[in-house]
């Protein structure tokens, strides 16, 4: 084996189980104690090091994704997930392989020692989603990496929690989150939605992500909590920072996502003691009066589901508009059957998108029994990553899954999750805010087309989008 195909690791963190050193092609690294990846002679590694770092070894190299072996689909390593042909290695999975053992956390050095199942099917993700009780979620958290509990609520909430602490928690949130205040907030997505546009409108060109898919579900999260708009861009800086892990333009270190979690943190905190004093009509007013069976959210568990609110809230959403507006750019078609009968294709497009998108790739449980699950055996304790993207590809689920039709029925995806206790609260918001976005363009900038190529956040979690410019005719 040539020096550039071999991994290495040198000894290991006690507490996390990551290796502190090692090395990976011609590249030798050691972890500092602020979690800092460096050259053994303690001098940092440039953003070029760091990328070929987190992309690991390319094992299946210029191979196209029917030559390759099943046994060699990594999953683990960065450079499995940078591949255009991916969707294609999930379809092998799938069909050959459903759940399969692979090892490592992408683009994170050092974790090769990490074992965990990939569940690749539709009916599987379903099954591990709708049974709580022997894949929890609370035993280490969501993510394929473990977390200790405490950092696991601090940054989850209630997604890294299990019954009945998850159940009452929900409960209680699911106060500000009632179908009335949903549909209270009807006008003001329109107004931010159509400001939006306003503000592209005579200017021919803009960028995607940051003018149009990012700006609503970040306003409309900020004004549902009564945040200023001094503040919308921290907001949207740390839900970056937190969901960019991966990539080296938002995360450096696990203190960089560590700090970003605390600050939005204490940004919850300082809201909720506001609205204790001050109410107002907005749903952080909502969240810290809401009672059920006389209880109440603690303000631990208002600061974290703060988080969880700012940073889901925000990029799963910003992930659905942007892949759809690319999505429209490729299947002008589509675009037109949209614009030809906006009332009638509007609710099936807008589903259509989201499992287009499938803007979390995958959640992690942990099995609480030994069971057998597609073929393999489970044992407890076992790392069970259910990955949604997949799923959503499933020819035994979705006609012809690799087009995009914006007039699909029925479309079964698990983009919001695939039922269970876990489904996601604001699945009927994100199904608003992407409908009155898209309307407001379709009929106001029509031809607004991607015109370059979507740089792609580098991630296993988020099927994110960074940057992605677009052209179309000014409109005064």
């Amino acid at each position: 084996m040539s020096n550039n195909n071999v991994e290495e690791t040198s000894g290991h963190d006690p507490i996390t189980g990551r290796a502190t050193g090692g090395r990976i092609g011609d590249l030798t690294w050691q972890l500092s104690p602020e979690g800092t990846i460096t050259h053994p002679d303690g001098t940092p590694y440039s953003n070029d090091e760091l990328l070929r770092l987190g992309n690991g070894i390319d094992r299946l190299g210029d191979r196209s994704a029917h030559e390759v072996a099943l046994d060699d689909i990594d999953l683990g390593q960065g450079a499995t997930w940078l591949r255009p042909d991916r969707d294609l290695l999930f379809e092998r999975l799938r069909n050959e392989l459903p759940v399969s053992q692979q090892h490592g956390i992408p683009f994170l050095a050092g974790t090769r020692d990490l074992a965990w199942w990939a569940v690749t099917r539709h009916v599987d993700v379903t099954y591990v989603s709708r049974h709580p009780e022997l894949f929890a979620s609370g035993r280490g958290g969501t993510n394929i990496g473990d977390i200790p509990d405490e950092l696991a609520e601090f940054l989850g909430s209630i997604i890294n929690m299990d019954a009945p602490r998850h159940t009452k928690i929900r409960r209680l949130i699911s106060a500000g989150f009632t179908p009335k205040r949903v549909a209270a907030l009807d006008d003001a997505v329109r107004s931010r939605a159509a400001a939006i546009v306003d503000a592209i409108a005579e200017r021919g060109e803009c960028d995607v992500v940051s003018d149009i898919a990012a700006a609503l579900p970040l306003q409309v999260i900020c004004d549902m909590m009564g945040i200023p708009e001094s503040d919308e861009q921290r907001m949207f800086e740390l839900s970056n920072v937190i969901l960019g892990f991966g990539d080296p333009e938002y995360v450096s270190t696990i203190g960089d996502l560590v700090n970003a979690g605390m600050e939005l943190f204490q940004y919850g905190l300082a809201l909720a003691e506001a609205r204790q004093r001050d109410p107002r009509d907005d749903i952080a007013t909502a969240l810290v009066h809401a009672e059920v069976d006389g209880e109440r959210l603690t303000a631990a568990e208002l600061g974290s589901f703060f988080v969880l609110l700012v940073v889901a809230g925000n990029e799963t959403t910003r992930t659905a508009i942007s892949h759809g507006l690319l999505a429209l750019s490729e299947h002008p078609d589509q675009r037109q059957l949209w614009l030809a009968d906006m009332d009638t294709v509007s609710p099936t497009a807008v589903e259509e998108i989201v499992r287009w998108a499938s803007p979390v790739i995958h959640f992690r449980r942990t099995a609480t029994t030994d069971l057998d699950l597609g073929g393999q055996h489970i044992s407890e304790g076992d790392r069970v990553v259910v990955l949604y993207l997949s799923a959503n590809r499933d020819t035994g689920v979705f006609d012809d899954p690799y087009s995009f039709d914006v007039t699909r029925s029925p479309n079964d995806h698990v983009a919001f999750g695939a039922g269970g206790p876990h489904f996601c609260l604001g699945a009927n918001l994100a199904r608003r805010e992407i409908r009155v976005m898209f309307e407001e363009l379709l009929t106001r900038v029509p031809d607004l087309t991607v015109s370059g190529e979507p740089e792609r956040l580098r991630s296993a979690f988020i099927n994110g989008i960074k940057r992605m410019p677009a052209t179309f005719t000014p409109v005064g």
